[in-house]
């Protein structure tokens, strides 16, 4: 299957359809192919203008809401427009797969020959005067056979007067390579006992892959092996000079006796489609590269010329073998290195004294534009809603999370939350921010709840849609909702992270997403390898921003509820015209219950039931808070001082008291706990450790091979190891280790210290 995409749609495709010729339903069909390759309807409502008789003015744009996907794509339009008469471009796309009926035409992509006509002409190989014929087909038949493969050819011919010349038969099919190359070499130089008498004005042709004997189809091949590539366009001596120029992976070169040189290409597919597939690839590089190719030898069971024999007195033999690249494989990446679209290497020198400018910042200290920034945290964490805030702070030139923002347009990609609450949310972000929507013209949003496609998809439906917007972001929210592949595969992710490239570079934007952390405890790992999966997506991109819980004391909630208190306060006397400086004393100012107390006797009562009512939110609102640290990792810029912020839903603060600054997370005094623990049976087993060695040299040294306890070295230094003080002193309050100790020791320490001790004790 063609890939559509790599048509002008708008440009081509479009106006090659009359919209009067379709049917009700096949309008419809357009309607749903522009929708789903991320037209407009008034794309659709232009087209259909041109349908005089029936169009009707808004009925595309009413119809198109209702447009769900069924399935139907951009290849439904080349289809119809294919039906009446459309021929597709000539050009070429290296990342979209070749249609075996498609249109072969010359790419600039794919050529690595600047001229043909301008190559240096490669003489033939000369013919010696001593030709073994059966030897040159026995060659040839070494080269492209094993011994056991069955091989077609044909010598008989017949006469076809409408094309006024002689054409094979079916020929034999039921031989090996290994019976012909026995008979060749003991014929005697006479090739016609072997394979037959052949006509001298027709020659004789071979089929170079191999056949089940069972007959002369593409169904009779057992193994793709080869292609033949075959061109009367040019001289054969410019034929043989393009072919060792574009390195074609030739098993054999044949001349035909005629006009063209055959090469036998080396294919090496799995399978009748991957053949189909290859070989297209392979005629539209030869195309591109000067060399008309004859179409009609694409089938894997075609005749090429048999070497050995003679053609109108001309000599059809072998010319070369084993050139250019060694497989396809090979082959075909060359062709594309040759070709890719990559900026060349450019000196240092070059630009030293006029270095392109830096691209400006987006988010002071943290990200310039065009680049990419990942934002990762727990569920919870109110990453959206901090996405949320960024948007409105580049759509109204202010700050985030305390950084400067550039001011410009915003688009939102919204793949998580229905339509309703992502507006709800958005509104409800400006009012906690306290920031006047002067400019939220500046963001528009993408709703792709319950629509949205993989990334591969996704980013050319985005690019076509934001190209002429002038977005300064793009902000994509959440990524799991559009991850293709296995998040844990490096290769998978890479690629992956590639489409934010593609977008960043075709639309000149920063482009700013998020993802979510692995599961398990986080606080023992660096901030950037949190995120879940492969470590691409920290690697990636330019800024990584990383948020994580921090634990909130009774105490420091009750100090938030204190402040949120007093704020509020505050703000009922201003409301009822009172200057709270001129009624609340400096403490008073310091004490929600002094300030309520105040409040409820100088307020009249409508302002104290309404701030009764707001006092008791606010309380539920403190309990509700939480608190995070974000950590970053910059690539342009250097690192900052983590941030520490309260996230009152629905948006988040700064933490102006620095009360938040000596926390760590849960998870860190966990993990700390955790390595003590480790740190202190370390030490133990050391401990032990020196006990046995002192008793293994006391018994080593002993005139009578054993010692008493007593006598030991570390006991004399440090009383008996057995008593529960010196157990408390080595061991602190860890219980179960004392209990260990006690027990490894009692084997050899009695009641008063005076067991003796061998050295076959201590081993045992």
């Amino acid at each position: 299957m063609t890939n559509d995409s790599k048509y002008d749609i708008l440009g081509d495709v479009l106006p090659a359809i009359d919209p009067a010729s379709l049917n009700y339903q096949e309008w419809v069909d357009v309607g749903m192919a522009l929708k789903d390759g991320g037209f407009t309807a008034d794309d659709w409502d232009a087209w259909s203008r041109r349908d005089t008789a029936r169009y009707h003015k808004g009925e595309c744009v009413k119809k198109w809401a209702t447009l769900k996907g069924s399935g139907i794509t951009l290849g439904t339009l080349v289809q119809y427009a294919r039906r009446q008469g459309w021929t597709p471009p000539r050009h070429y796309s290296k990342d979209v797969p070749y249609d075996w009926d498609g249109v072969i035409g010359g790419h600039d992509s794919l050529s690595v020959v600047d001229s043909p006509e301008a190559l240096e002409q490669h003489p033939l190989p000369a013919v010696f005067p001593d030709w073994e014929p059966a030897r040159e087909l026995a060659r040839y038949l070494e080269l492209l056979f094993a011994g056991d493969e069955v091989v077609g050819y044909v010598t008989s011919v017949w006469y076809s007067k409408d094309k006024d010349k002689y054409m094979p038969d079916r020929g034999v099919y039921t031989r090996t390579a290994g019976e012909l190359i026995a008979a060749l070499n003991t014929c005697g130089g006479d090739l016609g006992a072997v394979v037959g008498d052949v006509k001298p004005e027709a020659g004789a042709w071979i089929r170079f892959n191999p056949l089940s004997g069972n007959g002369v189809r593409n169904d009779d091949v057992t193994d793709y092996r080869y292609a033949l590539v075959e061109s009367d366009a040019m001289p054969v001596e410019q034929q043989y000079a393009l072919y060792r120029a574009m390195e074609l992976p030739c098993r054999v070169m044949v001349h035909s006796g005629g006009k063209s040189l055959h090469a036998i290409v080396h294919i090496g597919a799995g399978s009748y489609a991957e053949y189909r597939e290859r070989v297209a690839y392979l005629y539209k590089v030869c195309e591109a590269n000067g060399l008309k190719v004859d179409g009609q030898n694409k089938n894997p069971s075609r005749l090429s010329r048999m070497p050995g024999v003679l053609r109108n007195g001309q000599r059809q033999y072998l010319v070369a073998e084993n050139t250019g690249k060694a497989s396809f494989e090979e082959w075909r990446e060359y062709i594309e290195g040759m070709n890719d679209d990559l900026p060349d290497p450019e000196n240092l020198a070059d630009v030293w004294d006029n270095l392109p400018p830096l691209a400006p910042p987006l988010i002071d200290g943290v990200l310039r534009q065009g680049h990419k920034l990942l934002l990762a945290g727990p569920s919870k964490a109110g990453k959206s809603f901090a996405l949320m805030e960024l948007a409105v702070a580049i759509a109204e030139g202010r700050d985030w999370l305390g950084f400067p923002c550039a001011q410009g347009r915003v688009l939102y990609v919204n793949l998580e939350v229905d339509k309703s609450s992502c507006w709800h949310r958005l509104r409800g972000v400006y009012e906690a921010l306290g920031v006047p929507p002067e400019h939220r013209n500046n963001i528009d949003v993408w709703n792709l709840r319950g629509s949205a496609v993989p990334m591969d998809r996704l980013a050319p439906k985005l690019i076509r849609r934001a190209q002429k917007r002038d977005y300064l972001a793009i902000i994509i929210d959440p990524i799991y909702k559009v991850i293709t592949g296995d998040e844990n595969s490096a290769d998978q992710m890479a690629k992956f992270c590639n489409q934010f490239d593609l977008i960043a570079t075709r639309l000149g934007c920063a482009v700013i997403y998020c993802h979510h952390h692995s599961k398990g405890a986080q606080g023992g790992k660096r901030s950037m390898d949190r995120a879940s999966g492969s470590g691409v997506f920290a690697r990636d991109p330019d800024a990584l921003l990383d948020m994580i819980e921090l634990p909130v004391a009774d105490a420091l909630r009750k100090q938030q509820e204190n402040r949120l208190l007093i704020d509020a306060c505050v703000a009922a006397l201003e409301a009822a015209w009172m200057e709270p400086t001129q009624c609340c004393t400096q403490d008073d100012l310091c004490s929600a219950p002094r300030m309520l107390d105040i409040c409820d006797k100088v307020l009249p009562e409508p302002a104290r039931i309404a701030l009764a009512e707001k006092v008791a939110g606010l309380r539920k609102r403190a309990g509700q808070l939480t608190a995070w640290r974000i950590e970053g990792t910059l690539r342009e810029f250097p690192r900052f001082p983590p941030v520490n912020l309260w996230f009152d839903y629905p948006a988040h603060r700064a933490d102006d008291s620095g009360a938040l600054g000596d926390i760590q997370p849960e998870v860190e005094v966990a993990e700390r706990m955790l390595r003590g623990r480790k740190k202190l049976a370390e030490n133990n087993q050391n401990l032990w450790d020196r006990v046995l060695a002192d008793i293994r040299n006391a018994v080593d040294f002993s005139a009578t091979g054993s010692v008493a306890v007593r006598d030991l070295k570390i006991v004399n230094k440090m009383g008996n190891p057995y008593s529960a003080d010196k157990i408390n002193e080595w061991f602190g309050n860890g219980q179960n280790a004392k209990e260990a100790f006690k027990q490894q020791f009692e084997t050899y320490v009695g009641p008063d210290g005076s067991n003796y001790l061998r050295r076959r004790d201590v081993d045992a």
